[in-house]
């Protein structure tokens, strides 16, 4: 194997995300207007996936409480359901791995809320489980999804979907669409402080 490989795989994840965005832009615009119109309204973003999944939705949590462009902001309300290893093993071992992220939007949802969960095959029961109790809350849900989007797509308030088969792919446009989504909404609410930056 050569060099060329890196080349091709560098291709592919460009040539995924321009296909993406070429679809999409005036849903993200959407989406992330919606997110920011809660915000104002003092609600909060609960973010939930599995595997590397449960990575980007850390992440990006990471970047809203901290700050990802607005060195000089006020944190944004928003906590990853998978970082809790005491919660997750002790529904896991009472209820099911099933519920592990529905339990937690019973306990921290509210009407308005936005659930976003992550999955690239949109049909993982864990995120199913937890759309379908974000929406009995009256929550926001957005679904990061790939493939066809799966059961998802139709659970969902807005499915953002990576239409590839390819797993790697799917993950590398998330993080890119979660960074989007992410500095909008900072740059949307805290446009006086980059000002004064």
């Amino acid at each position: 194997m050569n060099q060329g490989f890196f080349q091709e795989v560098f291709e592919n994840s460009i040539l995924c995300k321009q296909l993406f965005i070429s679809k999409n832009a005036s849903l993200l615009k959407q989406v992330s207007d919606v997110i920011v119109d809660q915000l104002k309204k003092k609600k909060r973003i609960l973010l939930f996936g599995n595997g590397g999944s449960a990575a980007d939705a850390q992440h990006l949590a990471a970047e809203l409480v901290n700050r990802l462009v607005v060195s000089n902001r006020a944190a944004i309300s928003a906590m990853a359901l998978s970082t809790d290893t005491s919660i997750l093993t002790s529904i896991s071992n009472d209820i099911s791995f099933s519920d592990i992220f529905s339990r937690q939007i019973e306990a921290h949802g509210a009407e308005g809320d936005i659930a976003l969960g992550i999955s690239t095959s949109g049909n993982s029961p864990n995120i199913i489980n937890a759309f379908e109790a974000a929406k009995c809350l009256k929550m926001i849900t957005v679904g990061l999804l790939g493939n066809d989007g799966g059961r998802c797509a139709s659970l969902v308030t807005y499915p953002i979907i990576v239409e590839t088969t390819s797993t790697q792919r799917i993950q590398e446009t998330h993080i890119t669409i979660g960074h989007a989504i992410c500095e909008y909404v900072e740059r949307v609410l805290f446009a006086s402080s980059i000002k004064n930056d």
